[in-house]
């Protein structure tokens, strides 16, 4: 697999990532029954974006010593393309979060947990997935085809409203799990498994994280092959799908009371897959230029949430005249 990934590079990263992990997780995580409050969501999720920024910057410098500045330029052009793209998907992931604290009743006392679980399980997902698709798309070139056309398809199912919608519930997977498991009716705090009569008894905590993670194992079949339309280089495709995801719960916590203010976002988001789908069916007749795909990924984003704001300041009128 042909990467600008060397050791220094990666061994940076790693390093970057359990210094980061463990600020988030030792000081974040040490809240008792608090919760992140809007402001400090907030500014963990500029201290994110800052880091990610700071990447990309140390990364164009490297490789602008390196392996020159043409090179540096595309790369790093990649790396925030990849970043801008794997960070507006996960908003969408983020809804399905906050619906399925909703429906298992979950207070934000108790989500806490279950958010740094969830997102350590999507970091090892993640990398798996994408060392396992760089694999592919080496040894067969052809599967990027596959890719483009389940992106296209999944873009215009988004845009017609199909898709996470629907009762959790009525997962069969959440109707296998409650038939096969020992679970209690009720939450036990912050616990996963509790012992009654030296039975050991699962809480609903734990369906809603194993949901939690299967969620994220969707959205990344989504979010993974996109990026490959951007980049094949596994370096890339890793550091800024990670990057990304370590954000998410600061994220969370920021857009939690806010999501029905977003309702146009999947159509925006439909749109970006759509556009990425195209872009790696027709990579053999025409290359879409790693500036113009950044550019237009953004100014897809940026139009959305420009009418968002149209379609909530519209909506907030006509309830005002109520």
């Amino acid at each position: 697999m042909n990467t600008v990934g060397t050791p220094l590079l990666w061994g940076s990263f790693a390093v970057i990532v359990l210094i980061m992990l463990a600020i988030d997780l030792l000081m974040q995580g040490r809240r008792g029954e608090q919760t992140m409050s809007l402001k400090q969501a907030a500014f963990w999720s500029i201290v994110w974006i800052s880091v990610s920024l700071l990447f990309s910057a140390g990364l164009w410098w490297y490789l602008k010593g390196t392996a020159g500045p043409e090179i540096a330029h595309t790369q790093t052009l990649a790396f925030l393309t990849g970043y801008v793209l794997e960070k507006a998907l996960a908003v969408d992931n983020v809804f399905v979060w906050l619906m399925l604290f909703s429906y298992f009743s979950v207070p934000t006392s108790l989500q806490r947990r279950v958010l740094i679980y969830g997102v350590l399980g999507a970091i090892v997902l993640r990398t798996v997935m994408i060392f396992a698709g760089s694999w592919l798309v080496s040894e067969f070139s052809w599967i990027l085809y596959i890719f483009g056309a389940f992106l296209l398809f999944t873009g215009v199912k988004m845009a017609k409203g199909g898709g996470h919608d629907g009762d959790p519930g009525d997962k069969p997977v959440v109707r296998w799990l409650r038939n096969h498991l020992r679970m209690t009716e009720n939450l036990e705090g912050e616990k996963f498994f509790v012992r009654r009569n030296g039975l050991l008894f699962a809480t609903p905590l734990l369906l809603v994280l194993i949901m939690v993670e299967l969620s994220d194992v969707i959205f990344a079949v989504d979010s993974i092959p996109a990026i490959f339309a951007v980049t094949t280089d596994p370096f890339i495709v890793l550091t800024s799908n990670l990057f990304a995801i370590l954000g998410l719960r600061a994220m969370y916590f920021l857009l939690a009371n806010v999501a029905e203010r977003f309702s146009m976002l999947k159509y925006g988001l439909a749109i970006v897959l759509v556009f990425i789908g195209i872009k790696m069916l027709i990579v053999d007749l025409y290359h879409i230029p790693v500036a113009v795909s950044l550019g237009t990924v953004g100014g897809i984003l940026a139009v959305t949430l420009l009418i968002n704001a149209w379609v909530n300041h519209r909506r907030d009128r006509q309830m005002s005249q109520r």
